[in-house]
């Protein structure tokens, strides 16, 4: 008897071929096969909005091959991803080969390991159709907002853009931001700050901050003469130990992982964007390559918001800590975590599948971006099951002067799970220091004060992470659509980096004012959030999708015509940035463009003046053969070369990607070439033989599964 099991990557086919056996064929869809039509609207908004579905241009091949296979089967399962999505395409699998969507084909893998891949094929159950409507119901809220506000912003800003039904709330929570920190107007203050120590360890000085006047009233001040005041008052009295509080501070290890948080910590911590995190999981869920074990899931399914745990894994922990760490370091019980009332609760939270599959087990089988991942993940799951750390906390209030200050102190007296994993923080952390032994009523030495103008300082802008974490504290999207919604708004131009921060481009704030003052519904964050909770009712089967789409249509079709008709005749200019650097031919100051291939620098004076210049990014390396600094460029097809800054007079460029490092021989920029004939680090100065093999870590391919996105 031959079974056919159908997944969506090839990656995750070899894996799971490897866990069945003989007996069963597993093969890949590579994604989606049947979507809306690119080129026509695809919703029938008069038939009670039934979308239009067709194949996806290009994949005729492999519809034909997965079409020969089931022909020659006797069961086929379908076993695309365990979220709304991979149910969608088991429904589209379940059209295209003409199965019985009721019939119990429909199987679900929340690891890759052979144990859950069995589990999974014993139990069978029927497409669960309310996730595949709530994923319809998306595809064409998103593709009705796509379809008929892009139109729009081609008319009145230009072509080429597009509008999205998150993406552009997103935007907005940017441009709110920026718009905050313009409007934001700095408040003088002051600190003072007293040096004190004790008479038995006159060496062992620390500082006591001022809190206000001795009876515990707040005092700030407000500018030079008030904080001159303080400090008359202070200098040359002497302090005195008001009062020592002494207590033991219990700090408990983070949850596990979900979706947000993992793209936060990576953010923070590796510097990882959204997309790479959830690319690199993606890799780590479906099978990297582990000696003795072949392809081997590493974690669980990476989309989710539960931070529920299994007993067996959870005991899998407690047996690890217990043995390595020692029986102080693991709890009475195993750590529960409750998951939000909001969260769809579908899977396990993100760990590893086992754990003796430590991250220095696998440093050789993995490069560099998945061993740190991986290693993330891993030491979260282990730490969430360690006993809390104790810090010993000491607060002095010390009376000066007729002025209170207080000095603060944390020691550590027993690390638990510190002893392996700290989360991050976005917010600065206290600096406290250790504080000598005191007792009430001692006197102190009088060490001197310090005084400092300070300027209260308006919100920091968004980075990938408080974005991400903004957008769920919101309920703006869901864990498969927060590393798409991010990347589309960088994509097209709306948002830029600037450093690690995000900010609005002049485009994105034009766009984002039409959608302000246009579509009051779609722009709204309370709105969106809203229409997140009833896909979630879709989903539970608690609503019927084509309402719901139908609920949001008549507003939007609303707030469409009146901008149309409001708008006639009237187009809105996008402000151009001006560079400092000046037109080879007319001197004017050129302005950053963009094009096909990003963005490029051209003068102004267009169409009498023609002239432009790529905008080029240094390197860490200088030019072989005039020692002038090398720029990163593209070329016109969009392809990265690098060239030197003297490119008229030297004219040296290169494919090879120049480094740090320097050529041990001759102390010159050594150059890394990665072709299909030669990969090695090489000096490319003249007479310098200097070359080395180069050989990256291996790892699995990138899965050709695309990533949820929002339509455009």
């Amino acid at each position: 008897m031959t079974k056919v099991v159908i997944v969506e990557s090839p990656t995750k086919a070899k894996s799971i071929k490897k866990y069945l056996g003989r007996g069963y064929d597993v093969i890949a869809s590579t994604g989606h096969l049947r979507d809306l039509p690119k080129s026509t609207f695809g919703v029938d908004v008069e038939n009670n909005f039934e979308p239009k579905y067709i194949n996806i241009k290009g994949k005729d091949k492999t519809i034909k091959e997965i079409k020969s296979h089931v022909a020659k089967a006797d069961q086929v399962y379908l076993a695309t991803d365990p979220d709304r999505e991979g149910e969608a395409i088991s429904w589209h699998l379940a059209k295209l080969l003409g199965l019985d969507p009721t019939a119990k084909n429909r199987v679900t893998f929340n690891e890759i390991t052979k144990k859950a891949v069995v589990e999974g094929i014993k139990n069978v159950r029927e497409i669960d159709i309310d996730l595949v409507n709530a994923y319809q119901a998306r595809r064409v809220l998103d593709r009705i907002v796509g379809y008929k506000l892009s139109p729009l912003l081609w008319k009145k800003i230009r072509k080429g853009l597009s509008a999205g039904r998150v993406q552009s709330v997103v935007t907005r929570l940017v441009v709110d931001r920026e718009n905050e920190i313009r409007a934001f107007v700095p408040e003088e203050y002051w600190t003072v700050e007293l040096k004190t120590a004790s008479a038995a360890l006159p060496e062992r000085e620390f500082p006591a901050r001022l809190i206000g006047y001795e009876d515990g009233t707040k005092f700030v001040p407000k500018n030079a003469e008030e904080s001159r005041t303080v400090e008359e008052a202070v200098r040359g009295a002497v302090p005195v130990l008001a009062s020592l509080h002494k207590k033991v501070r219990q700090q408990n290890p983070a949850p596990p992982f979900i979706t947000s948080s993992l793209q936060q910590e990576a953010s923070r911590k590796l510097m990882f964007s959204a997309k790479k995190t959830m690319k690199i999981a993606q890799n780590l869920y479906e099978g990297m390559n582990v000696p003795e074990l072949g392809l081997t899931g590493l974690i669980t399914y990476m989309r989710t918001d539960s931070q529920r745990l299994s007993e067996d894994i959870v005991a899998e922990a407690r047996n690890y800590i217990s043995e390595n760490y020692g029986s102080d370091y693991l709890p009475a019980a195993p750590r529960v975590y409750k998951t939000k009332a909001s969260a769809q609760d579908a899977h396990e939270a993100i760990r590893p599948t086992h754990v003796e599959l430590t991250p220095e087990s696998l440093r050789d089988s993995l490069d560099s971006d998945h061993y740190r991942l991986y290693k993330l993940i891993w030491d979260r799951f282990i730490a969430c099951q360690m006993t809390s750390a104790l810090y010993d906390t000491v607060a002095a209030d010390i009376h000066c002067g007729g002025w209170l200050f207080r000095a603060n102190g944390k020691t550590l007296k027993f690390p638990g799970y510190s002893i392996l994993y700290v989360e991050s923080s976005d917010a600065e952390s206290e600096n406290d220091t250790t504080l000598p032994p005191m007792s009430d009523g001692e006197k102190l030495l009088n060490r001197g004060v310090n005084t400092a103008q300070k300027f209260t300082q308006p919100p920091a802008r968004y980075n990938e992470a408080s974005l991400i974490r903004a957008m769920e504290e919101k309920n703006i999207g869901r864990p498969s659509t927060y590393a798409p919604t991010v990347s589309t708004i960088l994509d097209r131009e709306y948002v830029e980096h600037e450093g690690r921060a995000l900010k609005p481009t002049p485009l994105g704030e034009i766009v984002n004012t039409l959608m302000v003052e246009r579509f009051t519904d779609i722009i709204n964050v309370d709105f969106t959030a809203h229409m997140e909770e009833s896909l979630d009712a879709v989903e539970h089967g608690q609503a019927d999708w084509h309402a719901v789409v139908g609920d949001m249509y008549k507003g939007f079709a609303e707030e469409l015509a009146q901008a149309e008709k409001e708008l006639d005749g009237v187009k809105l200019k996008v402000p151009e940035t001006v560079s400092d650097q000046t037109c080879d031919i007319c001197g004017r100051n050129l302005v950053v463009k963009s094009g096909r291939f990003g963005k490029f620098l051209a003068c102004p004076g267009y169409p009498e003046c023609k002239f432009t210049k790529p905008i080029s990014k240094e390197t860490p390396g200088f030019c072989p053969r005039c020692g002038g600094k090398m720029l990163e460029l593209r070329s016109k097809k969009n392809n990265k070369f690098f060239a030197c800054e003297n490119r008229n007079d030297c004219g040296y460029m290169t494919w090879d990607v120049p480094l740090a490092e320097l050529c041990p021989k001759c102390g010159g920029t050594l150059f890394r070439r990665y072709t299909k004939e030669e990969k090695c680090i090489r000096c490319a100065r003249e007479g310098c033989d200097y070359s080395r093999e180069y050989k990256p870590r291996g790892r699995s391919k990138p899965t050709e599964e695309g990533t949820p996105s929002e339509d455009a």
